[in-house]
This record gives structure tokens, sequence and C-alpha cells, in this order.
């Protein structure tokens, strides 16, 4: 009973000191996002981006905390650091098309080429634009919705149509 005693007031300073450093980032993560949302409103992104940004600053944040708290415990984390990283590959690269819409409908919602109200031809298609997304370009066509993933709007040609031109 000794043993377990003398194990347990051993490891409690630890434990403490891993629960410290996880608070500790748990509120940077919160100020870090707090900040990215206030300079997204200086540098006028929109939200869906501020929101991607943010939340990725926390994450990002948090789960090296968590690996820090691990590392204070005792506990080794090369392995883990390892399996996070084959992790992201293998999610990165069954992911691929959905990562490469997200990506590009960033740069379209931060450089904006064209606007909601717009009347685009882009792979064939055209319509109004009635929806920008981080996944999808949203026309409204001349008797159906067109939803257009950001990768084609991105990488094809875009024509906006003058509103002299709509007819």
């Amino acid at each position: 009973m000794q043993s377990i005693e003398s194990q347990l007031l051993l490891w409690l300073p630890k434990f403490a000191m891993a629960v410290v450093i996880l608070f500790f980032f748990w509120v940077i993560s919160k100020v870090a996002q707090a900040a990215l949302k206030k300079s997204g409103d200086r540098f006028n992104l929109k939200e869906p981006v501020r929101s991607l940004v943010s939340e990725v600053a926390k994450i990002s944040i948090m789960v090296f905390g968590v690996v820090t708290s691990l590392g204070t415990l005792g506990i080794n984390v090369s392995a883990l650091v390892a399996g996070l990283g084959l992790s992201g590959f293998a999610l990165g690269f069954a992911l691929k098309d959905t990562i490469s819409n997200l990506l590009v409908g960033v740069l379209i919602l931060v450089y904006h080429p064209f606007d909601i109200g717009d009347y685009i031809i882009v792979s064939g298609q055209e319509g109004k634009v009635s929806h920008i997304d981080l996944r999808y370009t949203t026309l409204d066509g001349t008797e159906k919705v067109i939803l257009i993933p950001n990768s084609l709007v991105f990488a094809n040609t875009v024509s906006i149509l003058k509103k002299s031109d709509v007819v």
C-alpha cells in the first residue's frame, strides 16, 4: 500500500503540471482565435475565411498543448507525433479534392474575382452568382441551380458578363 502512495505522490506533481500546461495552451488558443478574428476584420476577410483560420489556429495550438502535456506526464510522444504525421498525410491524400475545394474557396473569398450578383460563365455553365462558400460557388441558371466546385472555378476560365450583356 505504501508503494502505491509513494508512486501517487511522485506522479501527482507531474499531473498537476500537465493540467497547468494544458490550461495555458487553452488560454493561448482562445486569445489567438479572438486575435485572428479581429485581424480578419482589419483585412476585410469574409466570415467563412475568418472562422476557418481562427479554428485551425485554435486546434493546432490545442494539439500542441496536449502533446506537450503528455510529454510532461512522462509519456513517450515521439510515436504519437509520428502517428499524427502519418495520419495527416493519409487524410490529406484521401481528402485531396475536398481540401483543394476548401483552399480554393478561401482564395476566392479573399481575392473575390467576382461578387454575388455577377453573371458568370465557367466550365460551360452560366448563371448569376447567388452564393460563394468554402466548397462551392452557387449559380442561379435559367431553370436550375448550379453548384460548381471551387477547384473548377479556379482552374478554368471565368467570364464575368457586364450588366449590359445579360439579357
